[in-house]
């Protein structure tokens, strides 16, 4: 059996996101044929941008597993397309609630680690939508966790910050600390083993270092430990990994 690695840090280069902050800062809000100050992404746009963070994702993870190989899944199938791969792109998971797509994940005997990441791009979304998003990430985390109470669910909230108000921000922040608290299998299902926020510049491509605050659980850069402390925990020692 393969030696499990370390897996590296989520590690969004601000020049991957600059090209799309131009895009975001040159697009504009339409509401009721009328055309707003609020920037924000056409929604392919917005589809491609988050493929970013899918990617980086599938490539850490796959450095975690011993460099295996990724693949691009078959959206309508509930098993990877080659055995023990990374699959990042529509990975279809029929859970105790509903079938869901995934962004990225790892189902070599079932789901083990899956990922979804999601994007609110204008204040109007935000103040409209986020509380939906909250209901969305506490339903996926469910209907794979009544299924396989192993499974590690991670999720990334991606959001410019010109478009987040301050009530906003700590509103969110606060509520996916909640939800961000699955450690032991025995937890709510309704829960995640690791949750992202990241709020970004789009005028630099940077990512901000001081929202969320540098104690939060909910830094990208602490999302590799979590996620390799917890598969280590859950899954060490059971093939295909030592």
């Amino acid at each position: 059996m393969a030696e499990l690695k370390t897996m590296p840090r989520i590690d969004i280069k601000a020049d991957l996101l600059k090209p799309w902050g131009a895009k975001w800062l040159s697009t504009f809000v339409k509401k009721e044929g009328i055309t707003t100050e609020q920037n924000t992404f056409h929604k392919a746009d917005q589809n491609k941008f988050v493929t970013i963070f899918d990617q980086t994702f599938g490539e850490a993870l796959a450095i975690f597993l011993n460099n295996g190989p990724i693949e691009k899944p078959n959206s309508k199938s509930y098993s990877p397309i080659r055995d023990d791969c990374v699959e990042v792109g529509d990975v279809r998971i029929i859970g105790g609630v509903r079938p869901q797509n995934f962004d990225a994940g790892y189902r070599p005997d079932g789901p083990r680690v899956v990922f979804d990441s999601k994007s609110l791009n204008n204040n109007l979304s935000i103040g409209k939508n986020w509380q939906n998003m909250i209901n969305d990430l506490a339903t996926e985390a469910t209907t794979v966790h009544t299924r396989y109470p192993y499974s590690i669910v991670a999720f990334a909230i991606i959001i410019p910050k010109p478009a987040l108000m301050a009530k906003q921000q700590n509103d969110i922040i606060n509520t996916l600390e909640r939800l961000n608290t699955r450690e032991k299998i025995t937890d709510l299902p309704h829960l995640a083993e690791a949750i992202s926020l990241v709020i970004w510049d789009p005028k630099t491509g940077n990512i901000d270092q001081n929202v969320p605050q540098k104690d939060s659980s909910l830094r990208i850069e602490s999302l590799n430990e979590h996620i390799e402390e917890l598969y280590r925990e859950r899954y060490s020692g059971l093939p295909p990994h030592n």
